[in-house]
């Protein structure tokens, strides 16, 4: 869900119109050549930048996400690759988002209009907005809000998709857990935080000697004009097949435990502005180089807050305007100088704290659900909050004080539980993009550019 909320801050919005993905690329085309004169079906013709799989990428597509990207490339003030590399470029991922798609469509994979008006809600509220305010917002600076239904239904989709495939991939043991813990404790990484920027040169799947070896020599000679002094984002927009190509081939800010320890191995030992050499994985080639490094402790630290709460709850009996209503009522009463305990004692309906005075205990990151971990974060010592919903009705929290502590043994592993699947899903997802781009139809129409073999 993150990354397709992040999507409407990454570009100003994608203007492509999804086609309808329920008709073969043959019957479509036959459709059109039976209804169109000869010279549109030229004009038709003349349209398509490529065929991929039971879909088409159009001139128009290629023009628009070629123009958003090279805004976006503006804004970070990146250099610009050729003109034709970066044509490439771009049409490749509009290729591969096509082929997935098309994958997600023949899964049965759906994203209903609940789940999207959701999302769509969930993105107004990052821009402090009503979403009919930022419906408006858009309008007024001339964007589609059709088309930006269209392209969060389509992230969505493909998050979907790479759950269901990539999920069943991943396996992750005790042992790796637990080497994981010692190894972020005890090692000279620590808890070391890189900003990286990668370049992929990718085989095909059951690569020839041939083709591994001309890999290697292309990947080195990237690698040497890096080192002699040429732009690394220029490089990889122009060379990388990797998934942040695009971005000048930017990881962001990354622990060195969320890597995989071929990269990591690697990493720990360089200096700002240094770069690997090569890395082989199944993939293909890698070379990352490391922008900044940011040092942390040995071991790492959590805020804990002890706090107190009442909830009124939706789940057992009343209805949400009920609560609402009731709740707003104790809220005034605290609000007027009543004792909190008392009140959670006599009306709240958490089972686990009502006869606590609502005490909570101290408690780390994660132990609520969302919307109570958001408000919770929010408050200072002494703050009490206005009343909100979760899921299981309405709550008032008041904050009663924090701490910094030793992330517990328990956190740890759940947080290296999380950063293994990191680690090994976005192998798993290159892995799979890769083989399904090299299994799928996929011819180009534009002049200059060699069809796949």
């Amino acid at each position: 869900m993150a990354e397709a909320q992040n999507y409407w801050k990454r570009v100003s919005l994608d203007m492509r119109s999804m086609k309808t993905r329920h008709m073969t690329l043959l019957s479509l085309m036959l459709t059109l050549l039976l209804t169109l004169p000869a010279q549109a079906e030229i004009r038709w013709l003349d349209k398509i930048a490529a065929i991929a799989g039971e879909d088409i990428v159009t001139t128009l597509e290629l023009e628009q996400e070629m123009q958003l990207i090279a805004n976006e490339l503006r804004a970070r003030q990146s250099p610009m690759p050729p003109a034709d590399r970066f044509e490439k470029q771009v049409l490749e991922r509009l290729i591969v988002q096509k082929l997935q798609l098309q994958k997600a469509h023949k899964s049965g994979i759906k994203i209903d209009d609940i789940t999207l008006n959701k999302a769509v809600e969930n993105i107004a509220s990052e821009n402090n907005m009503s979403v009919t305010r930022f419906r408006k917002t858009m309008q007024e600076e001339g964007l589609s809000y059709v088309a930006f239904r269209n392209n969060l239904r389509s992230e969505l989709t493909l998050e979907k998709l790479h759950r269901r495939v990539i999920g069943q991939r991943i396996n992750i043991t005790d042992q790796e857990i637990q080497d994981l813990i010692d190894k972020n404790i005890g090692s000279k990484s620590g808890n070391q935080r890189y900003h990286l920027k990668h370049i992929l040169i990718a085989l095909p799947e059951a690569a020839s000697p041939e083709q591994v070896e001309a890999a290697r020599q292309k990947a080195q000679s990237i690698r040497q004009q890096a080192i002699d002094g040429a732009d690394f984002s220029q490089l990889a927009t122009t060379h990388s097949n990797g998934q942040k190509a695009l971005e000048g081939g930017d990881l962001g800010w990354r622990d060195a435990n969320e890597l995989p320890t071929r990269f990591a191995d690697q990493i720990i030992d360089l200096h700002t502005g240094e770069i690997t050499q090569l890395i082989r994985s199944p993939s293909g080639f890698h070379i990352i180089k490391v922008v900044d490094i940011k040092k942390g402790a040995s071991k790492p630290k959590i805020k804990q807050t002890h706090a107190r709460h009442i909830l009124v709850s939706t789940v057992s009996g009343h209805s949400n305007a009920e609560a609402k209503a009731l709740i707003g009522q104790l809220y005034r009463r605290i609000l007027a100088g009543e004792d909190f305990a008392n009140i959670a004692q006599e009306h709240s309906e958490d089972p686990g704290s009502a006869k606590k005075g609502g005490d909570l205990g101290w408690a780390s990151p994660g132990t609520f659900v969302p919307a109570f971990e958001k408000t919770l974060e929010q408050l200072q010592p002494g703050d009490i909050s206005p009343p909100f919903r979760s899921r299981f009705g309405w709550h008032i929290i008041q904050s009663i004080e924090t701490r910094i502590v030793e992330a517990p043994d328990s956190l740890l592993k759940s947080r290296a539980r999380e950063l293994l699947a990191a680690q090994k899903k976005e192998e798993a997802l290159q892995l799979w993009l890769r083989k399904l781009r090299n299994e799928a139809f996929v011819e180009y129409r534009l002049p200059g550019m060699e069809n796949p073999s």
